[in-house]
């Protein structure tokens, strides 16, 4: 199982939100890029970078700080937030993001998923953001009706490389994942799934780890926090 050290991005800082809600921000750093350099030398593999502004804005709006990241480390990242067209994601794929998150669009547009799954294989994958089971998009902001199994299921032929999946309720509240609801998802759908929301020790990503069929975990508040040493469960979960 992949370990993701989540960088999310407001007003050009490293935060982390409380239940999505971007009010009640914690600022971690003014240096984004030394972050992703920091998380990229105690050995992680990937990174998570989320753009909280575009994903209100429906538009990239801490694009400088993506592309300082992109120009610090090696690893492969991928970025979530304002992704919303076609030009988009080719433009970030073209700047060497590996992989594009699409969350609202999913939703409002999914045959844009679908093309660019085919366009870009391997290099696409869907965000899905729940509260009590249902879909919210724009930033969380706005509640569905659409079932997260649903969803999910109805990207099986698509080609997406992966869901990431997030409990909106467990997001930055340390509390840990939503593990039932993870598992659950990832027993329906053969897309890799990716637990994000709540993970905030090394016994929740072993326990997301021994399900078997969760395939990563994203961290953010925990790694800041120190609640989890990065090098430590990284070395843990390769055990």
């Amino acid at each position: 199982m992949i370990l993701y050290p989540a960088i999310d991005l407001k007003d050009g800082q490293c935060v982390r939100l409380l239940h999505g809600e971007m009010d009640k921000a914690t600022v971690f750093g003014d240096d984004p890029a030394a972050q992703a350099a920091k998380f990229q030398a105690a050995g992680s593999e990937w990174l998570h970078l989320v753009d909280l502004n575009g994903a209100f804005a429906g538009q990239p709006v801490n694009g400088a700080a993506v592309e300082a990241i992109l120009g610090r480390v090696s690893v492969p990242c991928q970025l979530g937030g304002g992704i919303r067209d076609m030009a988009t994601i080719e433009m970030w794929l073209g700047k060497g993001l590996a992989r594009v998150i699409l969350g609202t669009v999913a939703v409002d547009n999914p045959k844009l998923v679908r093309e660019a799954a085919r366009a870009f294989p391997g290099k696409v994958a869907v965000g899905i953001d729940a509260r009590g089971g249902k879909v919210a998009t724009k930033g969380w902001a706005e509640e569905t009706d659409v079932l997260v199994t649903d969803l999910a299921k109805s990207f099986e032929d698509a080609g997406v490389a992966a869901i990431i999946y997030t409990d909106i309720l467990r997001d930055g509240a340390m509390k840990g994942p939503n593990l039932a609801a993870t598992e659950a998802l990832a027993r329906a759908v053969t897309i890799p799934v990716i637990a994000s929301g709540g993970v905030s020790s090394l016994a929740d990503l072993i326990a997301l780890r021994d399900t078997g069929v969760i395939s990563g975990a994203i961290s953010g508040r925990a790694l800041y926090d120190g609640a989890i040493d990065l090098g430590a469960a990284l070395k843990a979960l390769k055990a």
